[in-house]
């Protein structure tokens, strides 16, 4: 068992490992999802990762996560069979007040090594551990998955793909911005629109052309470049399907 601490970066990773894998946020947030189950991880929120289960996470700006590494399915715990409970699934668990200064003990023992350090991780992490079983049998409610995004989280991705419109815009990079993974962002976003990231992205491209061809006289090809598409040919095709129209038609104000 290993126990350490770490600064999760902002930009988005995804990975899995063999470790169960045990996430307490000792400052600052982070965001995780583990099987489609989204939660924010702080000091009062911990985050609990079988092992071999692929995860998406992010930090929120400064963060210092304290993060228990221990041996995964099919591998002895060390710390008692009905422990192997807490990782039979993901979860997010509430933390309560009487664990504060057990985490203040953490971030001070972890930051302030003295000798015999590897005993102490690991009768600290023990001690970490038993409490979560404790809250676990006390009955907590595990969350639900998700099943949409929410209104901000929509406004969020469409600032986010106005202001890159000249770029081209991946669904990872949608994902990073609602701190989902990209394989599980795309049934979030269809079931909560209606409609694919790329018909959504490809729409507000051709809405903002459509803006800029009837509001000024930018030329057509610059228009293009502006609003993502790889030319001016790419675009006068998009406008065709989209509206039935040229650019030039367009611009005339005939749409």
């Amino acid at each position: 068992m290993r126990t350490r601490l770490l600064d999760l970066p902002v930009q988005t990773a995804i990975h899995a490992h063999p470790e169960h894998q045990l996430v307490i946020g000792l400052s600052g947030c982070a965001d995780f999802e583990v099987q489609g189950q989204g939660g924010a991880v702080n000091r009062l929120h911990a985050c609990i990762v079988p092992g071999g289960e692929a995860h998406a996470f992010s930090g929120r700006g400064q963060n210092h996560m304290l993060i228990m590494d221990l041996p995964g399915a099919g591998q002895e715990l060390g710390l008692g069979d009905d422990l192997a409970r807490l990782f039979e699934r993901p979860r997010f668990m509430q933390l309560d007040h009487r664990m504060q200064g057990l985490l203040d003990f953490a971030q001070h023992a972890l930051t302030e090594p003295g000798p015999d350090q590897d005993g102490l991780n690991w009768h600290l992490g023990g001690v970490l551990l038993a409490a979560l079983q404790r809250r676990l049998s006390d009955g907590l409610p595990q969350p639900t998955r998700r099943t949409a995004l929410t209104p901000a989280e929509l406004q969020r991705l469409d600032a986010y793909i106005l202001a890159n419109l000249d770029h081209p815009i991946s669904v990872a990079a949608l994902a990073a911005q609602v701190c989902v993974s990209s394989s599980h962002f795309h049934a979030l976003f269809r079931e909560s629109t209606g409609i694919t990231p790329h018909q959504h992205v490809l729409s507000l491209r051709l809405r903002e052309a459509s803006r800029l061809l009837q509001e000024t006289s930018m030329p057509v090809a610059e228009v293009a470049s502006r609003c993502g598409f790889s030319s001016q040919s790419a675009l006068s095709h998009a406008v065709r399907r989209y509206w039935g129209q040229t650019p030039r038609g367009l611009r005339l104000g005939r749409a």
